[in-house]
């Protein structure tokens, strides 16, 4: 029963994960510019965020859900705050040449801030909630079987940011600075359009 809920939680995690939204550029802009060990620390933060939204759908915990419901307004403004100030930031990163320069450090930083920016956006909870009970999972399942759900909902998500930063890997060796310029404004302006849509959204 359990090992069933499990991968029904992985089906989900995926297929959330999914879309290409602000994190998954940033995973693939940090996988192209600095390897794919940090593009996967961006996946696992992400993956991180989705338990958490996930457990929370599962276990049925109505004082957070609501909370973030009658908060979502601020949520959605600071996401969006972060998100433009990230787009900047990216946009006017100077590159490093990948072949010489081995990025070891931040780790932390990169996984603590990807579960923020997931966070931000208080209509993943509610997608889980409506996913959950469209599948017949939620607030019925035991302690165990909302174990399962949730870890599922992580794991598949982690596979989906896997396979992503792996198929971008493929292109980074071919990738010189110029390349790298490029990617870094592309990403860039995509993560500040997507906190301005965030914040005009808001009106």
């Amino acid at each position: 029963m359990e090992l069933i809920i499990y991968i029904k939680g992985m089906v989900i995690g995926f297929a959330m994960a999914v879309p290409i939204g602000p994190v998954g550029i940033m995973c693939i802009r940090k996988t192209l510019t600095e390897g794919r060990l940090r593009g996967l620390i961006i996946g696992i933060g992400a993956a991180t965020a989705d338990l958490l939204y996930g457990s929370v759908a599962a276990f049925g915990l109505s004082f957070i859900s609501n909370t973030v419901s009658s908060q979502r307004i601020w949520i959605r403004l600071i996401g969006g705050t972060l998100l433009f100030s990230l787009g900047v930031r990216t946009y006017r990163a100077k590159p490093t040449d990948p072949k010489f320069h081995k990025h070891s450090s931040g780790f932390l930083g990169s996984y603590f801030y990807t579960i923020l920016i997931t966070l931000t956006n208080p209509l993943t909870i509610f997608a889980f909630i409506a996913v959950f009970a469209a599948l017949g999972l939620g607030n019925e399942v035991n302690k165990f079987s909302g174990l399962a759900l949730v870890l599922g909902v992580f794991t598949g998500s982690f596979l989906w940011f896997l396979s992503l930063s792996s198929g971008v890997t493929l292109f980074r060796k071919k990738l010189d600075l110029q390349g790298l310029e490029w990617v870094n404004r592309i990403a860039g302006i995509l993560i500040i359009i997507s906190g301005a849509i965030a914040i005009v959204s808001l009106f």
